[in-house]
């Protein structure tokens, strides 16, 4: 395939394949505008090359258009979805030039940010010049809030979005073209997500990450354009978020409220959501330990570990404490409920084994009551806590029960994360239940630290290679009729064995995989890149 050269006025890459625009005339004749927009996948530059004759401010008059090449596809993670060729010199950053100007005062956190990263002036709103950076917010898009156009041509930039989101979203793809001394190219580029929900979860609980930490992994998830920030926060080993209603509980090492917001605030700069979590009714070992009343008994008196008695009402009333208290703190829309691996449904014959909670399922739900319907009882009763918040509660697949006297509020969105539990369904019961399911597949997703229970660490290479959105359980992959079923994706961070990485080994051991989950998550189709490209482009933008 031949790139570059005078091969016409323009062109737009799809699937791989340059499309050229057919040329109106020949020499001064020749109108050297944009192609017609054709949607496609772009194919950066593996080597980081620069991709258009580079810009200096200082430089003569430019060429006449025609004899710039053919402006090749921006080489960027995600990559992005269409690019319109044209020729041109393209955009590079002049420190003592150009600038970054606003068309609407909302986008001046956008305008200072990319400022600041290119080393430009931030110039409010003013009319855009040669050299400078113009956002905006342009209505009638109809790609969705997180679409943007970007547009380099007659020496400027131009992003456009119907909301902030895309707007920073363009900010990202524009830092990336010119990293290390690289040429934005000539041409247009228009772009959007597959998914809208892109995450990272991480377990702050079984281990402590400082904020600053956390605050760099924010920066980095923003460059990626994901979206949500995952925090588990509350397990059996500590609870690692202050609390004003039951201070208690709160571990030695843990964010104040003043960190978390901290968090917030860059998190929000950065149009990431964080979703708290706070998983109950097992994996709360560590309030247990200040209430050991609440602790869930067997038959024998044996207790078992990390789960609270949900029949007994003081277990529901702590916990409700907690997720308001929390609901203040954290703005954001999502709040995971957790739900799993309560200990009490992990034994063959519940009922026998925990006698009184199959009365109390009795009481509450008939004479064929069991203890998954009180289980199911609860996470209806915690979603209806949050819901007056303005939450919308989410809860792992295993918290779900088929058939019986209760069933999950139908709101309640399923992270959908294994196949391993006892009368473990298939993700598209769920699916044909009319759920929506966010994917953790813990075959591809899951980086749990010291590799405990045949874990074992995921690769970026696996996932870019073979995972999508659709391989929700093992290998493979629902059918595509469910794909508006399924939200997006989330990469999650377990601390299973929290000694067996340091903070650093955790930010290099996910790095490749956060590219890859961010890259199959923006884009649906096969990348155009092999992996070994990849990692390289990785090396050079990001």
């Amino acid at each position: 395939m031949r790139r570059g050269g005078l091969l016409g006025s323009g062109g737009v890459v799809v699937a791989g394949v340059l499309v050229l625009g057919v040329a109106l005339g020949c020499g001064g004749g020749s109108s050297g505008g944009s192609a017609p927009v054709t949607a496609g996948t772009s194919v950066p530059e593996s080597s980081g090359a620069t991709t258009s004759a580079p810009w200096d401010a200082q430089s003569p008059p430019a060429r006449p258009r025609e004899s710039y090449p053919v402006s090749r596809a921006p080489a960027t993670i995600p990559a992005v979805r269409e690019h319109t060729a044209a020729r041109g010199p393209g955009w590079r950053p002049a420190e003592d030039k150009a600038r970054v100007v606003v068309r609407d005062k909302g986008l001046a956190d956008e305008g200072r940010l990319l400022a600041g990263e290119l080393r430009l002036k931030y110039a409010g709103e003013d009319r855009p010049r040669q050299g400078d950076v113009e956002l905006a917010l342009s209505e009638g898009d109809g790609q969705g809030p997180e679409s943007y156009t970007l547009t380099v041509k007659d020496r400027r930039v131009r992003i456009t979005a119907p909301a902030e989101a895309g707007v920073f979203y363009g900010t990202r793809t524009l830092k990336q073209e010119v990293k290390g001394g690289r040429t934005a190219p000539e041409g247009t580029v228009r772009d959007r997500p597959a998914k809208p929900r892109r995450g990272l979860m991480l377990d702050i609980a079984r281990k402590h990450f400082d904020a600053a930490w956390i605050e760099d992994r924010i920066r980095e998830l923003g460059d990626l354009k994901f979206n949500q920030l995952g925090l588990h926060f509350s397990d059996d080993q500590a609870f690692r978020v202050a609390s004003d209603s039951h201070p208690e509980i709160v571990s030695s090492d843990h964010l104040t409220k003043d960190q978390v917001r901290r968090i917030l605030k860059l998190a929000a700069s950065r149009h990431i959501t964080v979703v708290p979590e706070i998983d109950s009714p097992g994996h709360l070992g560590a309030v247990i330990r200040q209430h050991p009343s609440l602790q869930l008994r067997d038959a024998r008196g044996v207790a078992t570990p990390g789960a609270v008695d949900i029949a007994n009402p003081a277990a529901a009333e702590i916990v409700d404490d907690l997720l308001k208290e929390y609901a203040e703190l954290f703005p954001g829309r999502h709040w995971h409920l957790g739900a799993d691996e309560y200990r009490a449904l992990t034994v063959e014959d519940p009922e026998t084994s925990y006698p009184r909670l199959a009365a109390a399922a009795r009481e509450r739900y008939g004479p064929d009551g069991r203890v998954r319907d009180l289980a199911t009882g609860w996470l209806n009763d915690r979603a209806e806590t949050v819901r007056p918040h303005g939450k919308k509660p989410q809860a792992w697949n295993d918290g779900f029960f088929p058939g019986g006297q209760a069933q999950a509020a139908d709101d309640i969105e399923v992270a959908y994360w294994t196949g391993k539990e006892i009368g473990a369904r298939d993700p598209v019961e769920y699916l044909k239940d009319g759920r929506d399911l966010i994917n953790y597949n813990d075959e591809y997703l899951y980086y749990v630290l010291g590799q405990p229970n045949d874990f074992r660490y995921p690769t970026g290479q696996r996932i870019y290679e073979s995972w999508t959105p659709l391989v929700l359980r093992g290998t493979r992959p629902v059918s595509a009729e469910y794909d508006d079923q399924i939200l997006g994706g989330s990469f999650a961070v377990w601390c299973d064995l929290a000694g067996s990485q340091t903070q650093e080994q955790v930010a290099q051991g996910i790095r490749m995989p956060l590219a890859a989950t961010a890259q199959k998550l923006w884009d649906p189709r096969k990348p155009a890149l092999t992996w070994n490209d990849f990692v390289k482009l990785a090396g050079t933008v990001h």
